[in-house]
């Protein structure tokens, strides 16, 4: 299969992981809407959200990483959003919000931001930081 998130998820391709447990696996997206723009994805390869079969699982695991964000980044709006047609492999996005963050009322999937390596690295650090800390 020639899935890159079963090759993110393989190790083979690399990323900025903020979580693993023995289903799911969560990393910064390279092309953020904003900083701490999250993936969710099912270790297992589904093509849909809804064809993964511990859906609850999943949703906790989301929750659990956007209370997390919402601490690291100090906002109380994260918004999720699922496609599914750029890569068919399911997944959530976690996007934090922020006032003046370029997006207007609703997200804009063009208002992609440039972060450097380092950026990346301390956004993942900041995300992990506060799933250690029990969210």
């Amino acid at each position: 299969m020639d899935c890159i998130f079963c090759k993110i998820i393989k190790g083979e391709i690399p990323c900025y992981k903020v979580y693993e447990n023995k289903d799911f696996f969560a990393f910064l997206d390279i092309r953020p809407l904003n900083p701490g723009h999250t993936l969710i994805i099912p270790k297992k390869h589904y093509r849909w959200v809804w064809d993964v079969p511990n859906i609850g699982e999943y949703y906790k695991v989301v929750r659990k990483i956007a209370r997390a964000i919402k601490k690291a980044f100090k906002t109380d709006y994260v918004v999720s959003l699922i496609f599914g047609e750029e890569i068919e492999h399911a997944h959530i996005w976690l996007v934090p919000r922020f006032k003046n963050d370029g997006h207007g009322a609703s997200i804009d999937l063009k208002n992609v931001k440039q972060l450097s390596e380092q950026e990346m690295k301390n956004s993942a650090k900041k995300i992990i930081d506060q799933l250690n800390r029990g969210w």
